[in-house]
């Protein structure tokens, strides 16, 4: 299996928190695939998935396969490694 190459950002356009990084992500000129859960009911499955059961957002996918839940604008820094 292939792993993918690119940052996913699962989330919703009304959630504070995904507006925040998706602002963190275009500021710092991250490349990533948004994925608004409401639209796509498919991806919130897989939110589910990756969360335990929990539909938390934003999910972000990074490209070696790490999950982040809500993260801070630290915590996004310092996994990305900027």
């Amino acid at each position: 299996m292939e792993m993918n190459k690119q940052l996913t950002v699962y989330g919703t356009s009304w959630c504070p928190d995904c507006v925040r990084s998706k602002r963190f992500l275009n500021d710092n000129n991250i490349e990533y695939s948004w994925i608004d859960i409401e639209k796509n009911p498919d991806s919130a499955d897989i939110v589910r998935h990756l969360n335990k059961g929990l539909q938390s957002v934003p999910t972000i996918v990074l490209p070696n396969g790490k999950v982040l839940v809500e993260p801070s604008n630290i915590e996004l820094k310092e996994a990305l490694g900027i």
